[in-house]
């Protein structure tokens, strides 16, 4: 009987995790991570419960690896980099764009982030975070606008950036109900034309 191979071996179990993760994903947007089960998961991926626990040995690691391979495939960091300003506004209407192209993206964010609003949600703390940094990027970059004389007199930058980030998520929950409907990119760049005092395009 041959031996596998240790590099056979590594790649069938990331295979096997990427399957994992695919298959939490897909639970976690129609239930929600309090409504899914790891057995749930596991029966999804045609393993046992015993095997998903040899790759994830509790639930709320399950979670964690879920959002932090989310992170990674958004590129979201890319979104929300660079100097503040007009263009890193518009780097966060591209973001919304992006997860219109992935609504599995748009449906997970909308029901985990429901849910994490109770402070005992082991992802309470990612989502304070998640939304603190996009509304503090927003904020340096209306501030910024503020500064260049780009932004329409008598705009409060910090109130416009709470209402943009609000929109942002709330846009696409509305998004997600009536796709026929709702231009998420346009509502978001029709906000920001309202607010300044230069051509957006």
């Amino acid at each position: 009987m041959r031996a596998v191979d240790s590099g056979e071996g590594y790649l069938k179990g990331r295979l096997r995790r990427e399957d994992i993760l695919a298959a939490a994903v897909v639970v976690y947007a129609e239930v929600g991570y309090r409504g899914s089960s790891l057995r749930e998961i596991a029966r999804r991926v045609g393993m046992t419960h015993a095997g998903l626990l040899y790759y994830f040995p509790s639930k709320e690691a399950l979670l964690a690896a879920v959002l932090e391979r989310r992170d990674a495939e958004d590129v979201e960091r890319e979104h929300l980099s660079g100097p503040p300003g007009l263009d890193a506004l518009l780097r966060l209407v591209a973001l919304a764009a992006h997860n219109v192209r992935h609504p599995g993206i748009v449906d997970l964010y909308s029901r985990l982030a429901a849910e994490a609003v109770a402070e005992d949600h082991p992802a309470h703390d990612y989502f304070e975070q998640h939304y603190g940094l996009a509304r503090g990027y927003a904020a340096e970059s209306f501030h910024a606008l503020a500064d260049s004389g780009e932004l329409r007199e008598g705009v409060d930058p910090d109130l416009a950036a709470l209402n943009f980030v609000a929109l942002m998520d709330g846009l696409q929950v509305q998004w997600l109900s009536n796709r026929a409907r709702v231009d998420l990119v346009e509502a978001l760049r029709s906000y920001l034309r309202g607010l300044l005092a230069v051509p957006l395009d």
